[in-house]
């Protein structure tokens, strides 16, 4: 073995030597610093720690059907379906990829529903941590804002068919709607306002395919498949009209 590659072996067992140094310190330190967290499991000797235990499921159940809330009460769904529709009309298959559309429709949300979760800050969360208002109060104060979102968007064709369907009175006001009712009410709302706003996407690609299919065909090249011609034509065409400004501005704007 030659002299430079035995300095070499030597540096590197001495880097892993000092590593293993280190991470063993680096626990030392840890084991010291980090505090011990364990569960157990008695017996509730009162009623209020029956009800503590019950608060903690709750809020557990809560935070585990928190990406379902943001989902369906949220604007994300009408988003993230004209996303996707902009890609099939395209024909890029998976570009964008499906992450990007999801990170970018989760910021648009953020972006469509900031003035409501504004809201449900200064009327709900900060007086309940400042302990002016208990959580039933605080409950129904959240949900003023987002139900107040979720009926601009509702249609009353909608609204009245799961009202049927629930069997209840017709409400004489917003207010006695309920959230069983409003909720899915709002869901196919938006599912229907994106299904129009995707077929509207597809017109200008449509007319671009039916443009290079008509010329191959009248140019004998039966084998070349026309999505390969046309792909680069919508994809120019997306660009030179400066599309994902234009969607983008259309989607913010169809909230108001």
């Amino acid at each position: 073995m030659s002299a430079p590659l035995k300095r070499a072996t030597f540096s590197r067992w001495i880097g892993v030597l000092v590593a293993l140094c280190i991470c063993g310190f680096a626990g030392d330190v840890w084991a010291q610093t980090l505090p011990k967290i364990s569960l157990q499991v008695e017996d509730a000797q009162q009623g209020g720690d029956a009800a503590v235990t019950l608060q903690i499921i709750f809020l557990l159940t809560i935070l585990s059907l928190a990406p379902s809330i943001l989902i369906m009460m949220t604007s994300f769904t009408r988003i993230v379906i004209v996303l996707s529709f902009l890609r099939t009309a395209i024909g890029t298959q998976q570009m964008p990829p499906n992450q990007l559309l999801v990170g970018l429709s989760l910021f648009l949300t953020f972006f469509v529903m900031a003035p409501v979760w504004e809201r449900v800050n200064d009327e709900a969360i900060q007086p309940l941590i400042e302990d002016e208002i208990p959580y039933a109060i605080a409950l129904d104060r959240a949900m003023e804002p987002i139900r107040e979102f979720m009926l601009k968007q509702t249609r009353q064709k909608d609204m009245a068919l799961f009202v049927r369907m629930a069997r209840i009175s017709q409400p004489r006001n917003h207010t006695e709607i309920p959230n069983t009712v409003l909720i899915p009410s709002f869901i196919i709302s938006e599912l229907r306002t994106a299904f129009q706003i995707g077929f509207i996407l597809f017109i200008p690609f449509l007319v671009i395919d039916l443009v290079v299919a008509s010329i191959l065909l009248s140019m004998g090249m039966m084998m070349l498949p026309p999505i390969m011609v046309s792909l680069p034509f919508k994809i120019l065409l997306f660009v030179l009209v400066d599309g994902w400004n234009l969607l983008i501005q259309s989607l913010v704007k169809s909230f108001n």
